[in-house]
């Protein structure tokens, strides 16, 4: 291989680094889009009943120590979804997993705005890792 030969593969192989980077860069924005617009139209009543094994009692529910109980619920479910994608089960869903994720935000943002009125913890701390 003549020396030209070599940087021109050098380059290529470069390039290629550079392009996975912006591609994963990319891939960050578009996901951080949507779990922002998902949790901006998140709607409790539609939504969490999808999601969770949760009734009209405990939807109903007011006040910071329930929305602390759904938090955590969700973060549970929201580590199982995380650990079936990761060990590569029949049974993961993307779809529910970024669902779950926007939720996890809406819930958490909702638990923070009752934060300095009612002086509700945040719960427990958001999940290592997101939807990717």
């Amino acid at each position: 291989m003549t020396d030209g030969m070599a940087t021109a593969r050098r380059e290529d192989v470069t390039g290629d680094a550079a392009a996975r980077i912006g591609w994963r860069q990319r891939a960050e924005a578009a996901l951080g889009t949507t779990l922002a617009a998902g949790r901006m139209a998140y709607c409790r009543e539609k939504t969490l009943p999808r999601l969770l094994p949760i009734g009209p009692r405990e939807l109903a529910e007011q006040g910071p120590e329930a929305d602390r109980r759904i938090v955590a619920r969700l973060a549970r479910a929201l580590r199982a979804e995380r650990n079936r994608g990761r060990a590569g089960h029949w049974t993961y869903d993307l779809n529910r997993h970024i669902a779950l994720h926007q939720a996890y935000l809406a819930e958490r943002a909702r638990l923070g705005g009752l934060r300095g009125v009612a002086g509700a913890r945040a719960g427990s701390p958001p999940p290592a890792g997101t939807a990717r």
